[in-house]
């Protein structure tokens, strides 16, 4: 490890250097967050004590070669980051709230709060390196909600939008230290100008992003380094520079997470000889100042066009109330009705990458239903036949190759693995047509298939 980053590391934790040191080079944990709407969380030896839904496994699966994997039953997240439970947790509760994930790629943090988040509210997921937008929309698809909006900007593009987010988070671009333990990479390009580019660049985007957050709203702030200038230094740049209160977070004793407090604020440091987990840094505040609330016009023509009405069926194919449905090309997108005019006021400032639940493509009055429908926690599950299918036969499904289906009926099946479904496909007697997403598919070799964690 770098000379530099040793040096600071000894004066900042004198006591503990050793340990600390030493831990970087033991093993990474493998841990995971289950989608607890389409997967039951299996029993396991350990759970990740902070979130509820995250459990650890004692070694690494190969999760290419898990079929539900694929189908967003769950995401594999480093066990530290997932203390956003907690923050969010501490916020309090009000209906139809708009939330924003600003550095969301890949997903983890937006899948969590998917988890989090009401029904009707809504989740604005945004990535500004286009390269790194794509996996995050496949992720958010496959978690399967439709209260969400992806979307590809800087920060500064959000600044027009005063007062419209309930909470933000910020999971800043940052040093990277808490991943030495995993990732060599982000040792050999560690550096000091690094971490001071780093700190810059973060009060960048706070600056930039705080007048879209409402009075009373609250921000979440994290990294995954340890250094103090990019975490409590940032911090307390906020609130000299703003009216902020700083929120604090009950903590367990056994969670083994340090909490720092400097004047009245609060963060939360994850240190790798105390948590079985990478380093990690957050804090929740509450913004005192600044408008209420952002002018969403509910009257504002849409640019929306609605669904025609011989599709009308498809509002039986899902179970939410909540839905509206929307035509974009040949596909209908079912989207929250309540936040239609959050969705005007986006898409006025901001490039928007998707948007809500495809159901459905169109092709004259022909209705093939969309593989992300089939991922919908909201499915109709009487609406399409269901087809449980083996782990060789599943995995091939997923290469997008010919598979054989043990059915009679002809016509759009649902093909699942122990139960989560999986895709469609379009059983015609002697052959099913595979519909699975060419860009999805696995393209790496089945070797002799293990059984998947969970069996």
């Amino acid at each position: 490890m770098p000379p530099d980053f040793l040096n600071r590391i000894q004066s900042q934790f004198p006591s503990n250097f050793v340990q600390f040191v030493t831990s970087i080079d033991q093993p990474a944990a493998v841990s995971l967050r289950v989608n607890s709407q389409k997967f039951a969380i299996p029993e396991v030896s350990e759970c990740v004590p902070w979130c509820e839904t995250g459990i650890f496994l004692n070694e690494r699966p190969s999760f290419t070669l898990d079929p539900i994997f694929h189908s967003g039953a769950y995401y594999v997240q480093e066990a530290s980051s997932m203390f956003v439970e907690q923050a969010f947790r501490q916020i309090e509760h009000e209906k139809g709230r708009v939330v924003l994930d600003l550095c969301a790629a890949p997903g983890g943090k937006s899948t969590h709060l998917l988890s989090l988040v009401d029904p009707g509210d809504l989740l604005v997921s945004n990535e500004v390196i286009r390269s790194r937008v794509s996996v995050l929309d496949e992720n958010l698809r496959k978690w399967g909600h439709q209260n969400v909006v992806v979307t590809s900007n800087d920060p500064s593009d959000f600044s027009e939008l005063e007062g419209l987010f309930d909470v933000i988070l910020v999971d800043a671009p940052c040093s990277g230290e808490g991943l030495f333990r995993r990732d060599a990479s982000a040792i050999q390009q560690w550096s000091v100008e690094n971490t001071n580019l780093c700190a810059t660049r973060q009060r960048r985007i706070l600056a930039d992003i705080w007048p879209s957050l409402k009075k009373g709203g609250h921000l979440i702030y994290s990294t995954c380094t340890f250094n103090p200038e990019e975490n409590e230094e940032n911090l307390k740049w906020l609130a000299e520079n703003n009216a902020i209160e700083s929120i604090r977070i009950p903590l367990q004793g056994n969670w083994n997470v340090d909490e720092i407090e400097t004047n009245g604020l609060f963060g939360y440091r994850f240190l790798p000889h105390k948590v079985k987990g990478e380093g990690f840094f957050l804090t929740l505040i509450r913004k005192n100042e600044g408008a209420e609330s952002h002018p969403v016009s509910r009257k504002a023509k849409t640019k929306l066009e609605k669904m025609p009405k011989q599709f009308a069926e498809i509002r039986n194919w899902l179970t939410s109330s909540i839905s509206e449905f929307f035509v974009k090309s040949e596909f209908i997108i079912a989207f929250p009705e309540n936040h239609i005019s959050t969705l005007n006021a986006l898409s006025e400032q901001l490039r928007i990458i998707s948007f809500g639940l495809p159901v459905a493509q169109f092709k004259k009055n022909d209705l093939l239903p969309e593989h992300t429908f089939a991922l919908s926690i909201d499915r109709n599950p009487v609406v399409f036949e269901s087809v449980e299918l083996d782990l060789k036969t599943a995995l091939l499904f997923q290469k997008k190759e010919e598979i054989r289906i043990n059915s009679t009926a002809k016509g759009w099946l649902l093909v699942q693995f122990q139960g989560v479904p999986l895709g469609f496909v379009k059983n015609l007697g002697n052959r099913a047509n595979n519909y699975f997403p060419k860009e999805w598919r696995i393209r790496m070799a089945l070797p002799e298939i293990p059984q998947p964690w969970y069996k």
